[in-house]
């Protein structure tokens, strides 16, 4: 067996992630900052104060005490046994059971509940000092699962604050190993796409980066790279988290506030201090740089261009300006083909329909077919009740307390004859908002819920239906065409 050392030094698994390059930063850092550095000027003296106090995250308390008992539990006597497993044709290094972990806390901290240290330990890996080898989701299990401590360089106590593009260069370095362990979770993917889109322009030399490092990396050694690689995917794990799990790296607003130097925003107490230090040249300089800021696109023209030119091209044809109305218009002609216009949907009105839902619900053919599709599906419900939340915002004042308890009892109560599927949350609030006094209002959260449900879910399923292909083939028929009159646009 072997345990692992809480000297950085002895064990080499803790080593390994402090690259020749990150050694460099993290002595230039410490360098800078030394006190004798620090002391050449009283000015350079109170601003490396006031940026160290800066740097320090408001959670350093909670850190300390965390890193005191992950230290505890790497110590090389009393610690966590961590060992190296013998798996079918390969090893797996540095690594410890949950159940030993439960055990150790059980031992060794003034803990008696299991269900206590299970708590403890997944707080652990919610911050990043503990992980499991084979799994995105942080948390501790009291079983057989395998766990590695995270090297010291990781901590949330060393205030990382990981940008975009380092997060680009290490998806884009995982694309190009050919390890079924490092391939990209689908949210990863989706991550990927959405940096490379963001980063167009500069992709180029992401990929050179990506490419440099994963060359690097090949160099190492075979177990030093397997840990090297699971405890880089651990830090990210924490600062980009997966789809529904908890960021334990967003700082509280109050805490912000009160450091007065957060990136998330500066207190008055904390921006006082830091102006008082600065000359009349300096607060001009960085008057103008928020003013510049202030004046800086946050999105591209062309992309901005790109949505209004493919919105206008969808709905050119249904511009009686640009293009001629099914219909002449009654008010200036004889014709009363414009009245009977519901007896028989045109084809460019179902064509409408598969623009969105929104264009769907607004036309009563179309409300109609698509609460035909839902009842069969056993969901009319959602759009009864979200069809009832509309009428109840046209009613009179007089008339809502009684409105807003129907749609409650028949949609929402416990025992009502028509459930919807809303989460409890929801009803919690419409309930709340029926006791205090009814309005207008008191459903929105649940109707925002039913609609995006069937947005979501119910709209895509209705326009790959049958109903929905039946009555597009049953529409295309010849239309009268109206000439235009305002003549052939020139383009």
């Amino acid at each position: 067996m072997v345990t692992i050392s809480a000297t950085a030094s002895e064990d080499k698994t803790q080593n390994c992630v402090l690259t020749p390059k990150k050694k460099a930063i993290v002595a230039a850092t410490s360098n800078s900052i030394t006190p004798s550095t620090a002391a050449t000027t009283s000015n350079s003296s109170t601003n490396a104060e006031t940026n160290a106090d800066q740097m320090t995250p408001p959670n350093i308390l909670v850190y300390k005490k965390m890193e005191a008992i992950v230290e505890r539990m790497q110590a090389e006597n009393g610690g966590v046994t961590v060992r190296t497993v013998k798996a079918f044709m390969s090893k797996i290094p540095s690594v410890f059971s949950g159940s030993d972990l439960i055990s150790w806390i059980l031992k060794n901290l003034n803990v008696d509940d299991t269900a206590e240290a299970l708590h403890l330990a997944h707080l652990l890996a919610s911050h990043g000092y503990l992980f499991p080898i084979d799994d995105h989701y942080l948390t501790v299990k009291n079983d057989n699962t395998f766990y590695r401590f995270q090297t010291p360089y990781f901590w949330p106590s060393n205030c990382f604050e990981p940008e975009n593009t380092d997060y680009a260069v290490y998806l884009c370095k995982r694309t190009m190993q050919n390890k079924t362990r490092l391939e990209l979770a689908d949210y990863e993917a989706e991550n990927l796409a959405k940096l490379q889109k963001m980063f167009s322009r500069k992709w180029e030399f992401i990929f050179m980066q990506a490419e440099a490092q994963s060359k690097v990396d090949k160099k190492r050694d075979k177990l030093e790279r397997k840990v090297l690689d699971s405890q880089e995917r651990a830090f990210w794990d924490v600062f980009r988290p997966m789809p529904n799990c908890i960021n334990t790296t967003e700082v509280d607003i109050k805490k912000a506030y009160r450091k007065g130097g957060s990136s998330l925003g500066s207190g008055s107490s904390g921006s006082t201090r830091v102006h008082n230090n600065l000359s009349v040249e300096q607060l001009t300089r960085h008057v103008q740089m928020l003013k510049l800021k202030l004046e800086r696109r946050t999105i591209k023209i062309s992309k901005v261009a790109e949505s209004y030119i493919s919105y206008f091209e969808q709905y050119r044809e249904f511009d009686y300006f640009l293009a001629p109305p099914d219909y002449p218009n009654p008010w200036i002609s004889d014709s009363t083909e414009l009245w009977e216009m519901n007896k028989e949907i045109s084809l460019k009105r179902v064509k409408r329909w598969g623009f969105s839902l929104r264009e769907l619900l607004k036309d009563p053919a179309g409300r109609e077919q698509f609460a035909r599709f839902l009842d069969k599906e056993f969901s009319g419900e959602n759009l009864k009740f979200w069809e009832a939340i509309q009428n109840l915002k046209s009613l009179p004042q007089s008339q809502v307390k009684e409105a807003a308890k129907k749609i409650f009892d028949e949609f929402l109560a416990p025992d009502a004859p028509c459930p919807v599927n809303v989460d409890s949350k929801s009803v919690e609030l419409a309930k709340v908002a029926l006791t205090n006094g009814p309005s207008f209002f008191c459903f929105d959260v649940a109707a925002e819920h039913i609609y995006l449900l069937m947005k979501n879910d119910s709209y895509p399923r209705y326009l790959r239906s049958d109903i929905y292909k039946d009555c597009l083939n049953g529409s295309k028929k010849k239309v009268k065409s109206i000439p235009n009159l305002f003549g052939k646009i020139q383009r």
